[in-house]
């Protein structure tokens, strides 16, 4: 795949910003967050980044003598230089272990995932994704069909199809998400996943889903709930994450009433996941 160029934004601020920080940014198209000693990094397309918007969360935040931030170029050969630096395996109730490629294989566990995560959101690291993999564990998928709503790497369609479900529809708007999902997918010897590069509105299938993930962020899935409600066969569930728990009233709501039920509500560092259940006719 050809090179891209990318900002690399460094934030140098107090612990209990960070999250807060993250969260704002996630909401105007940021996320890969790698945590540092003093703060994290995050990186974006040079044509998607706007120092202005930036600035208007940091003086938002009423902290800005604490936050700081540096902005470089970088291209993705040095951003996968620095996941090898700082990514490390991760396990998920004690039976999901996420692992890039130069890390050994740990059959300790029932399930492994492995992810070589490029530019890509959905490593296992930020919560939002931790949250849905916990979430996913808990559902049975055993012939399920599935929609992975905003696949990233592709990390909840490749634990859907591990989880047993029939057939697993991808689906990411980020032609570098899509390619790299696919690439994740040889990885983990997936058969029954397939990868759709553009959004909701470009999904077809012949089934309703049994169930939905979409680990995405706030105004997207506030905006396309209603469909993925549609697409939910009665009876399944859908996995939400991408938002804070202070967005727990907002995202209720619009699941509230369009029919959904609330099945389970989980927050891990100021993270929100929600699960809801779409009652039978």
């Amino acid at each position: 795949m050809k090179q891209r160029a990318f900002k690399l934004i460094t934030f140098t601020c107090k612990e209990s910003i960070r999250d807060i920080l993250i969260a704002k940014l996630s909401l105007i198209g940021y996320d890969s967050f790698l945590i540092t000693d003093n703060g994290f990094e995050v990186s974006i397309l040079n044509k998607e980044f706007h120092k202005p918007s930036i600035d208007s969360i940091v003086e938002m935040l009423h902290e800005s003598q604490s936050i700081r931030y540096h902005v470089k170029d970088i291209r993705e050969k040095n951003w996968n230089i620095e996941w090898e630096r700082n990514y490390n395996p991760i396990v998920v109730e004690d039976y999901c272990h996420v692992r890039a490629t130069f890390h050994k294989t740990d059959k300790s566990y029932p399930l492994e995932i492995v992810i070589d995560p490029k530019m890509s959101f959905g490593t296992g690291h930020h919560d939002t994704t931790y949250l849905m993999i916990q979430h996913q564990i808990g559902l049975n998928h055993k012939d399920k069909i599935v929609l992975d709503a905003g696949c990233g790497t592709g990390i909840l369609s490749i634990l859907a199809e591990k989880l047993g479900a029939a057939q697993i529809i991808g689906l990411d708007i980020d032609r570098w998400a899509f390619d790299n999902a696919k690439e994740n997918l040889q990885l983990n010897t997936c058969k029954k996943t397939s990868i759709v590069h553009g959004n909701i509105k470009n999904i077809q299938s012949e089934s309703l889903f049994d169930i939905i993930l979409a680990n995405i962020n706030l105004n997207v899935i506030v905006n396309e709930i209603k469909v993925y409600f549609n697409f939910l066969s009665p009876g399944g569930f859908i996995i939400l994450s991408g938002f804070y728990s202070n967005d727990y009233a907002t995202v209720n709501k619009v699941a509230y009433d369009i029919g959904f039920i609330l099945h389970k509500k989980t927050v891990r560092n100021n993270w929100l996941s929600l699960v809801y259940y779409k009652k039978p006719d």
